[in-house]
């Protein structure tokens, strides 16, 4: 039986936009951007795989990873949307780039938050293969409060841990929803270790894309200035005083940013739309800042 993914939808605007949260989130990761979106888009937000309402797929490790894939374009299909644009933050950001290089004529843009295109070095994906066991085996060993007390202490959440006490109490209670069986199995089937490695498909990912990250988390800004060297169209927004989650941390800043993006205009030329990697315009040309 193919994987069937919850979600929810919410907003009157022009804009569809299918959001995808991150490790140990859920649908309602998005909720507070409501007051400051919901005139402009028409969101889609989902539950992982292991997340919320959503099981686990049928397969584990790169083909779970893939299944989940399929499993979003029936979500656009069953809400009628032949074509939204895609938001994924972290883990989702990863995501939202397979999804996006799997079928681009399904999207219109892409935005990505603190993400990466995967490992590209054996090396690097066994050792996240270590790192993840471990995670799983913490998880099996303490349960879910005790390992939610060591994910909110990492330093890649120092500006979360800034945020009001009610509003940090909320993102708490959302993470404690979560089970020791759809967490593991979460890292198992959408990990960094499983992940297909999509440095090299940059070239051919044609979609408008933002990469946004935060200024105190120079791990994944560096990877973002990696990443807009390669994608054709791209532009990049870092955002001062932040961490890893931007959309948590200066709400405001980064709804006007996502609008502003979704707003610009951008004409795909024939000849860019049918042009060789190595054909692509330069990107000064494109609309990308790099």
């Amino acid at each position: 039986m193919a994987l069937k993914m919850a979600y929810e939808t919410w907003g009157e605007g022009p804009y569809p936009l299918l959001l995808v949260h991150g490790f140990t989130g859920n649908r309602s990761a998005f909720d507070h951007l409501r007051p400051l979106m919901s005139s402009k888009v028409r969101a889609i937000a989902v539950d992982l795989p292991g997340h919320g309402d959503t099981p686990l797929p049928t397969k584990t490790g790169r083909d779970g990873f893939l299944e989940t894939i399929d499993a979003v374009f029936r979500v656009l299909d069953e809400v009628g949307e032949p074509k939204a644009n895609l938001l994924g933050y972290s883990q989702g950001a990863r995501f939202a780039l397979a999804a996006a290089l799997s079928r681009p004529e399904r999207f219109g843009r892409l935005i990505m938050e603190s993400g990466s295109p995967g490992l590209h070095r054996r090396q690097h994906r066994t050792e996240r293969r270590v790192s993840d066991a471990q995670l799983a085996a913490m998880l099996r060993q303490k349960g879910v409060p005790a390992f939610m007390e060591y994910w909110e202490s990492l330093p890649l959440f120092a500006g979360v841990r800034k945020l009001p006490e009610e509003q940090q109490a909320a993102l708490r209670a959302r993470r404690h929803q979560c089970t020791v069986e759809g967490l593991v199995g979460a890292l198992e089937c959408l990990g960094l270790a499983v992940q297909p490695d999509y440095w090299p498909e940059l070239q051919r990912q044609r979609l408008p894309t933002l990469l946004l990250t935060g200024a105190l988390d120079d791990k994944y800004t560096q990877l973002a200035r990696r990443m807009a060297v390669d994608l054709p169209v791209v532009w990049r927004r870092t955002f001062e005083d932040c961490t890893h989650a931007p959309h948590l941390e200066v709400p405001e800043e980064y709804a006007r940013e996502v609008i502003s993006f979704l707003q610009t205009p951008w004409y795909e030329s024939p000849e860019f739309e049918n042009a060789t990697p190595d054909a692509v315009p330069d990107k000064s040309a494109a609309g990308g800042n790099g």
